[in-house]
C-alpha cells in the first residue's frame, strides 16, 4: 500500500507517537512517503532511517499514494485537504493535537487505525466543499475552495463592515458587523459554532450563513442549500476586508464580488467503525452533558 505522511509541526510530547507510526510502517514494509514540506520536520525529530520517499505538493497525488495519514489536529486537515485536491485520496487523521474533532483517531491508537487500514475494515465520510470565485481578480489563486468555511471579516477593530448578500441573484440582506461565515457541514462545528451557529450533520447538504458580531437584534443565522450560489458584497471604510479560507487569509479589495458555490469535488476523511458523528458530539464537545444524566 501507497502511504503518504502529512504534518506542519511535531511537538515533543507527540513525538513518541510518530516514531511508534514509522516504525511499524517499515515493519510492515509499506510503500511510504513524506510530503516535501514536512520531511525536514519528521527528520528533525523522528529516525526514519532514511527508509521513506518524497512526495511533491506541487502537483496531483494521484497515483503516488492510496491513503494520506494527517499528523496533527483539525487544523493540519484542512491544510491536508489543499495537499490531496481532487485526487480522491483519502485522509486518515491521527491527532496529535487539542480537540481533533476531524482528526478523531487518538495518537494511542496508531496501531490499530493501521490495522483496519490493512484490513479494509475502516470507513470513509464523503466531505463537502465550497468553492469562492472573485471578480475582478483571483486572490485565492489555485487553492479557491475551503473544508470549513469561508471567513469575511474586517481589518481594522474600529469600524464594521457591511456585507449585502444575495442568493442565486436574488437580494437577500444586508449585514452590518465584524464579519460573516458561510460553513460547510464540517465546518459548522468551527468558528460557526463559536459565533452561536447551527451544528449540521456532515451528510447534510446545506451551507451556514452566520454573522460575526452583528450590530442588528434581529440577525440569526441561516441555513441554505447547498446547490445555492451566495454572492458578497462588502463595503467599508477602509480599502480592504480580510477573507479567509480555512487557515488561508488574504485583504480584498473593497469592490472584489465574490461567489460562493459548492465546489465539484469532495474530500473522503477516514474513520474507524467503532466512531461516527454524535459519538464525537458526545465525546468531544459534551453535547448533552447534564449533571441529571449522572443519576
Amino acid at each position: 500500500m501507497k502511504i503518504a505522511l502529512y504534518g506542519r509541526v511535531i511537538r515533543p510530547e507527540s513525538a513518541p507517537y510518530i516514531q511508534t507510526l514509522t516504525d511499524l510502517l517499515r515493519e510492515r514494509n509499506h510503500d511510504v512517503a513524506v510530503c516535501a514540506s514536512y520531511l525536514p520536520i519528521l527528520n528533525e525529530h523522528i529516525d526514519t532511517g532514511d527508509a521513506f520517499g518524497v512526495i511533491s505538493e506541487d502537483r496531483s497525488l494521484k497515483g503516488q499514494a492510496d491513503i494520506l495519514f494527517s499528523l496533527g489536529g483539525d487544523g493540519t486537515i484542512l491544510q491536508a485537504a489543499t495537499v490531496v485536491r481532487d485526487s480522491g485520496i483519502p485522509i486518515l487523521g491521527v491527532n496529535i493535537g487539542r480537540l481533533g474533532f476531524l482528526s478523531s483517531i487518538g495518537k494511542e491508537k496508531v496501531e490499530l487505525a493501521l490495522q483496519a487500514i490493512e484490513k479494509d475494515t475502516y470507513v470513509t465520510d464523503q466531505r463537502s466543499l465550497l468553492h469562492v470565485d472573485a471578480h475582478p481578480g483571483n486572490p485565492f489563486g489555485d487553492l479557491p475552495f475551503a473544508l470549513n468555511e469561508l471567513t469575511i471579516h474586517k481589518t481594522e477593530s474600529a469600524s464594521m463592515v457591511t456585507i449585502h448578500v444575495y442568493i442565486n441573484g436574488e437580494f437577500m440582506s444586508s449585514y452590518w458587523a465584524d464579519g460573516l461565515i458561510i460553513a460547510t457541514p464540517t465546518g459548522s462545528t468551527g468558528y460557526n459554532l463559536s459565533c452561536g451557529g447551527p451544528i449540521i450533520f456532515p451528510t447534510a447538504r446545506s451551507f451556514a450563513l452566520t454573522a460575526i458580531a452583528p450590530h442588528n437584534l434581529n440577525v440569526r443565522p441561516i441555513v441554505l442549500p447547498d446547490d445555492a450560489v451566495i454572492t458578497l458584497e462588502v463595503e467599508g471604510r477602509t480599502e480592504a476586508y480580510l477573507a479567509t479560507l480555512d487557515s488561508r487569509r488574504m485583504e480584498v479589495p473593497i469592490g472584489t464580488q465574490l461567489a460562493v458555490k459548492k465546489e465539484r469535488f469532495g474530500v473522503r476523511l477516514v474513520r474507524l467503525d467503532d466512531t461516527n458523528f454524535l459519538h464525537t458530539l458526545r465525546g468531544k464537545l459534551n453535547l448533552g452533558v447534564d449533571t441529571r444524566n449522572r443519576a
